[in-house]
């Protein structure tokens, strides 16, 4: 009896968590009511899938993947998005054109709603403007931050990273994890995903509140000029937030949160969210995981790098961005041992989409832009030089070396605060994998791994029985 009272109460948690946002609700299904439609027959599928054809070998892995990074092995499940070096990402199926097209928009704007997005990566749909409209208005209820997460961030340090006082902030937010409470209470494991639902809904929602509370206590005054508008979209309400107005910047903050959200599963934040995710721990610590991989300079912290090199650059050339100045500022970094930033990608093999798409925006709203132009130039000149140098498999641009411009041309000059924004944007990626994954019972991940030694063992005896 004790453990069904505990049951019925976290389930009464769970209501209470959204009985404010009602008066929101569509004729047509919410989000978590379609999805207690789908999990069950996503469950069924890969029961069924791995029953079947559960034996069969998908790849090989050599020793070089092994001690490189194990690039290219394919060992992890992701529904929401898979990257084609060739086609670029895919977003349940959808090209970034496609769901620029596709998605709902905000009155009057062109780019897609990131809550529409979310809905579509966590179900394979596209919803309607009203159940977009309905979500953008439950993310609004949620937002209110508690008040020790709100005192844990005043008291951040200015000079400690965003980024640390970002995760800082989202592993404080464990105190109101419905799933932690719920798992400790002793809940049915076929209802993991619900609490993990609202969990994730619910962080998903404090994200902007937490991101501009530490941009303005950092960068500005410390106070945030606005509050969340239950009539706004999340985007919106980001910008707002942040004490950005213009209506352009609200339509950059659409495209910049849909484009960063998913890269499919094999880079550093979304592994690290689903691989802490796996051991059953709550979506609050398993994003915060995540995050401490995006502030590596080697993944989310890249479009920082991108803007202090695109500095230097302009310092240097004094305005003068002709072809043969840009090259042989090129050559010059390659020679002096350093990377040309913001141009090659693991998988990809072609100019990254999400590139084109940040591209189109600026020649629509800022073709005059000094910054821009000199990215423009860099992206005639760059692919030829690094294909000449022949050390790279990818000489084309990727998302990184055009985020930062269109930041800074708005007056988000702060570059430090770039991969807080990242942050809030991966989060539409990685949380709905992480409430997929407890709705058809992924187990904890836990690769093999080999010493030197054993490795060598391996493939001596690879080698003598061939």
């Amino acid at each position: 009896m004790s453990s069904l009272r505990s049951f019925q109460r976290s389930s009464n948690l769970a209501r209470n968590a959204v009985k404010s946002v009602r008066t929101y609700a569509t004729a047509e299904p919410t989000l978590k009511q379609r999805l207690d439609e789908l999990i069950p027959e996503k469950a069924e599928e890969v029961k069924q899938f791995k029953k079947e054809y559960g034996k069969t070998v998908i790849g090989e892995v050599l020793l070089e993947q092994a001690y490189g990074g194990m690039r290219g092995i394919k060992g992890l499940v992701w529904e929401g998005s898979v990257l084609d070096p060739i086609e670029g990402i895919r977003f349940r199926g959808r090209t970034i054109p496609d769901i620029q097209k596709e998605l709902p928009k905000a009155p009057g704007g062109s780019e897609p709603l990131p809550e529409a997005l979310f809905w579509l990566l966590l179900t394979g749909e596209v919803p309607t403007d009203a159940q977009t409209k309905a979500f953008s208005e439950e993310l609004a209820a949620r937002s209110e931050l508690p008040k020790h997460v709100e005192d844990l961030i005043d008291r951040s340090p200015a000079h400690l990273h965003p980024m640390a006082q970002f995760s800082i902030a989202v592993t404080a937010l464990e105190s109101e994890s419905e799933f932690a409470k719920a798992y400790a209470k002793g809940v049915n494991k076929k209802d993991y995903w619900k609490y993990t639902y609202e969990d994730s809904i619910s962080l998903l929602a404090k994200l902007p509140v937490i991101a501009a509370k530490i941009y303005r206590n950092v960068f500005k005054d410390g106070k945030l000029p606005t509050k969340v508008d239950g009539k706004l979209d999340y985007g919106a309400n980001l910008a707002n937030l942040l004490g950005f107005e213009n209506p352009e910047f609200l339509e950059l903050m659409r495209l910049y949160l849909t484009i960063h959200s998913d890269h499919e599963g094999g880079n550093v934040s979304a592994h690290t969210t689903h691989l802490v995710g796996s051991a059953l721990s709550s979506p609050m610590l398993s994003l915060a995981a995540g995050l401490n991989g995006l502030a590596g300079p080697l993944h989310g912290r890249a479009n920082q790098e991108v803007l202090e090199w695109l500095f230097k650059m302009r310092e240097e050339l004094q305005g003068n961005y002709s072809k043969e100045n840009i090259e042989k500022y090129l050559w010059e970094t390659l020679n002096a041992g350093r990377v040309v930033p913001g141009y090659g990608h693991a998988v990809l093999r072609k100019t990254d989409p999400r590139y084109t798409a940040q591209r189109e925006f600026a020649l629509k709203h800022m073709p005059d832009y000094e910054l821009f132009k000199l990215v423009s130039n860099i992206y005639e000149v760059a692919p030829g030089v690094l294909t000449k140098q022949g050390k790279t498999k990818n000489p084309w641009p990727n998302v990184d070396s055009h985020s930062g411009v269109l930041l800074q041309y708005y007056g988000l000059t702060e570059e430090s605060f770039y991969t807080v924004l990242f942050g809030v944007a991966r989060a539409f990626g990685v949380l709905p994998q992480l409430i997929l994954d407890r709705g058809v019972g992924m187990p904890i991940e836990r690769p093999k791994s080999f010493s030197t030694e054993k490795y060598i063992e391996l493939v001596k005896n690879i080698k003598a029985n061939n």
